[in-house]
């Protein structure tokens, strides 16, 4: 149901080197990763969610090595980032198929390509004898 109430958000685009600082700082990995999230707490009553933050260069090699646009490969992040706004996770299977459908649906919405059915492939063939 909708609220009628607006949200937002702020994205930053950043190279690598600046990401990877980032996922040492706030995750304990030091690897520049595709896409953070950094919820807002105080902020959020009115109606801002937090910051998505995507690193160019990793966007950039994961685009090329899938044979997909950069465009459709950042939008699939930024939904990605958005969901775990929202509180969605992947920490276990329940929660990554949750997560996953959710970003199928949004992503079909603005006219993406699904992103996991390269994977879907794979897990269907290692199920067949």
């Amino acid at each position: 149901p909708r609220s009628g109430r607006s949200f937002s958000v702020t994205l930053v685009l950043t190279a690598d080197a600046e990401m990877r600082e980032l996922n040492r700082l706030w995750r304990g990995k030091d690897a520049p990763t595709n896409v953070l999230s950094f919820p807002a707490d105080a902020a959020r009553d009115r109606g801002f969610l937090g910051d998505i933050v995507l690193a160019y260069e990793t966007a950039l090699k994961e685009a090329r090595e899938r044979g997909i646009s950069l465009g459709d490969h950042a939008s699939h992040l930024v939904v990605h980032g958005m969901l775990h706004l929202l509180g969605f996770d992947h920490e276990d299977d329940a929660e990554a198929l949750r997560m996953e459908q959710v970003e199928r649906t949004a992503l079909a919405a603005i006219g993406v390509a699904d992103p996991y059915a390269d994977a879907d492939e794979r897990r269907l063939a290692e199920a067949l004898p």
